[in-house]
């Protein structure tokens, strides 16, 4: 009995770790210009994904009308998601936050507003 009490109090998980991202996420009034476009600028996919010729996968996400063709297929959530069978974006940094990536489900099932 005196074991259980030893093992469960050495237990202890750090809340940074479990819930890396605990402030609030606002996903009421997200835009393309405002939002979407923020993300995608500072979210690393304009490293590589800017003209035809210079883009990964001939994928241009510098502009509404390439983000939009790539969102339509569910390639745009897939890859920012690191959904399994999609390649994972962006390739050389880390996944984005949980909330960008709220934000970019929403602007999708709004059905992709140039707003």
């Amino acid at each position: 009995m005196s074991l259980l009490l030893v093992l469960n109090s050495c237990y202890y998980d750090k809340e940074s770790q479990l819930y890396p991202y605990s402030g609030s996420c606002d996903t009421l009034n997200v835009t393309y210009s405002t939002t979407i476009r923020a993300i995608i600028q500072n979210g690393g996919c304009l490293g590589c994904h800017t003209s035809p010729a210079a883009s990964g996968g001939n994928i241009v996400l510098d502009n509404y009308n390439g983000i939009k063709t790539i969102a339509q297929t569910g390639r745009l959530y897939g890859a920012i998601n690191h959904s399994p069978g999609f390649h994972p974006m962006p390739q050389s940094g880390g996944k984005l936050t949980n909330c960008d990536i709220s934000k970019v489900k929403k602007w999708i099932d709004s059905e992709i507003p140039n707003n």
